[in-house]
């Protein structure tokens, strides 16, 4: 896998910081890291705008698989939707495919409205917001 270069990454990062995902390559503009494509956006949109965006780019809002997995946005001070969103129907946190929310990702998610939105910033926090504000967004494609 190709290193990363150690940089600042605000709002729309820079794409050269691997040229694949090292497993396959990745759509321009497109990060590759830890055998996933990555999109950073640099626009604001609400979680919906955010979310049909990464649908039509064959991927899905961000689903965290560990606290510390966009470790190339480390430096990263920004917020940015996610695709995590509360079911009425299920009592309880999921991810865009369905799949729940482990407990020790986000301990204290209990604490927020669930009628809102997350957004994120990587490694850092999280903190609920109203769907329909703008905010940055983070799509993820899988390739394996």
């Amino acid at each position: 896998m190709a290193a990363l270069t150690k940089q600042s990454v605000q709002p729309g990062p820079s794409t050269d910081l691997q040229e694949g995902s090292g497993c396959y390559s990745c759509q321009e503009k497109w990060i590759g890291y830890q055998c996933n494509c990555y999109f950073v956006s640099s626009e604001l949109k609400t979680w919906k705008d955010s979310k049909d965006f990464c649908v039509s780019h064959n991927s899905s809002l961000l689903q965290l698989k560990t606290r510390n997995e966009l470790g190339f946005m480390k430096f990263s001070t920004s917020f940015y939707w996610i695709g995590l969103s509360y079911s009425e129907e299920h009592h309880t946190w999921l991810w865009e495919d369905n799949s729940t929310l482990s407990q020790d990702l986000f301990p204290f998610l209990k604490s927020v409205n669930p009628k809102n939105c997350i957004i994120h910033i990587p490694g850092r926090s999280i903190l609920d917001r109203h769907c329909g504000k703008k905010s940055h967004y983070i799509c993820k494609q899988q390739l394996i």
